[in-house]
């Protein structure tokens, strides 16, 4: 008996229990957080938004359910809490531990299914993901994505293929790593007998993407420094770097223990398909993983190979390779001292995993702290005769607040996200007040 033959009664309910109870643990966790860093170019802009401002890209990404999205919650709940958006990035992230769980139960039984969904449950690897409301975007990419390879994986129908192709243009809506699912779902029909004539659904998808790109997302902001045509051959150390990277990542662990890991599972992957030739999923899924670090190395490696291993990318390669390693995991034997073993590997992955998360939980507290006297500080420095019309209130923490005339409109409009709450972080607020009045003014 293998792992893969496991099965386990009401395994969706106890999957999405689990992921209730951690996302409200990570709720509370999160109850001090507010806007930062790229929200606030949303929040700023939001009141001159038009329609051709929902298909502007932010920095490269296509961005237009994302916004429609923040402008629904701005005029709404506002700016007077945070909870609102973490709620919405948590919702997303239970869908997607849950549809890692559909799609891998499908393919390698319950057990590996149940695994894979509590390591993606607390990835604290992908914490940036799992912390920040912002990423809503991309974990929205991510879930649409796995819905449309749950559909093409199923018995395939015309109303199941146009669901998957819609899910697919809505992912890249969300953002351009709607790309990497775009891929898995492309390189599925191809390969899959009798299914290429399906590819023709993509093909709307495929044409709005490219129209988008020439009238819009070729204006996008590019990191600086900018990338060049060097990055052709910086694109390798990269990739190999980023492939590590979400590879160790399951474990909770980074840096250079990520080659010998990256080595393990190439490993078990290259021995599995040598015994039980890949399905297109699998095929697909491996191309994408690789495809997704190329990709993103053609605009990012003048950064350096380091840049690969950011945890906002953790969480996507971790998806991506949870599905493919299943593939491997079915075959282990579930007799003997292999139960407590694998058992055991499964509790120190998550708990390693889940102490990483915790440990960026509470770390990210004390930039909210700094965040929240920066903002008192534009609070009590709006009336002072002083105050720069240029003023930068913290350039580290809040780049995009570079004139404090937007940031008081803003609030004007959306509410005071620092209205009632104390200085906690002295230092910090007469810093920023320093940065937003004229020297020897007064």
């Amino acid at each position: 008996m293998t792992i893969g033959d496991v099965r386990i009664r009401r395994t969706r309910l106890f999957v999405v229990v689990a992921a209730v109870a951690a996302c409200s643990a990570v709720l509370w966790l999160s109850r001090s957080y507010t806007f930062y860093f790229d929200e606030w170019s949303f929040i700023l802009t939001a009141p001159d938004w038009t329609w051709a401002t929902y298909l502007e890209p932010h920095n490269e990404h296509p961005s237009m359910l994302l916004r429609i999205i923040y402008a629904a919650l701005l005029n709404t709940v506002g700016l007077r809490s945070y909870l609102p958006y973490m709620i919405v990035l948590l919702l997303l992230h239970l869908a997607n531990v849950v549809l890692v769980f559909e799609v891998i139960r499908r393919r390698a039984g319950d057990l590996i299914g149940i695994g894979a969904a509590v390591v993606l449950l607390v990835l604290g690897t992908g914490w940036e993901d799992i912390l920040w409301a912002f990423q809503m975007a991309w974990l929205a990419s991510i879930a649409l994505g796995l819905a449309a390879i749950l559909a093409l994986q199923a018995r395939s129908t015309p109303a199941r293929t146009a669901f998957a192709a819609g899910a697919i243009t809505a992912s890249l809506m969300f953002s351009g790593i709607g790309l990497v699912f775009a891929i898995v779902a492309a390189l599925l029909l191809f390969l899959t007998p009798g299914r290429r004539r399906d590819l023709l659904w993509l093909a709307p998808t495929g044409v709005a993407l490219v129209a988008w790109y020439l009238a819009f997302g070729r204006l996008g902001t590019h990191p600086n420094p900018q990338p060049t045509a060097a990055n052709v051959f910086l694109v390798p150390q990269y990739a190999l770097w980023g492939l590590s990277q979400s590879a160790s990542g399951l474990i909770g662990e980074t840096g250079w223990v990520g080659a010998p890991i990256l080595g393990a599972a190439v490993a078990a992957l290259a021995l599995t398909w040598s015994r039980r030739r890949p399905d297109p999923t699998a095929l697909s899924l491996a191309v994408a993983v690789v495809a997704f670090y190329v990709i993103t190395g053609l605009t990012r490696a003048q950064l350096g190979y380091e840049q690969s291993g950011a945890s906002r990318y953790e969480y996507i390669g971790a998806v991506l390779w949870l599905i493919l390693l299943a593939d491997a995991a079915r075959d282990i034997p579930w007799r003997g001292t292999w139960r407590p073993a694998i058992v055991a590997c499964l509790f120190l992955m998550s708990f390693n995993s889940g102490v990483l998360l915790f440990s960026f939980a509470a770390a990210k507290v004390v930039v909210m702290q700094r965040q929240v006297s920066d903002l008192q500080a534009l609070a009590a420095e709006r009336n002072d005769p002083c105050l720069r019309p240029d003023g930068a209130v913290d350039p580290l923490v809040m780049p995009f607040v570079t004139g404090p005339a937007l940031y008081y409109r803003a609030i004007d409009r959306y509410g005071d996200p620092s209205a009632g709450l104390p200085v906690t972080d002295r230092a910090d607020f007469e810093r920023a007040r320093h940065n937003l009045v004229s020297g020897g003014c007064g």
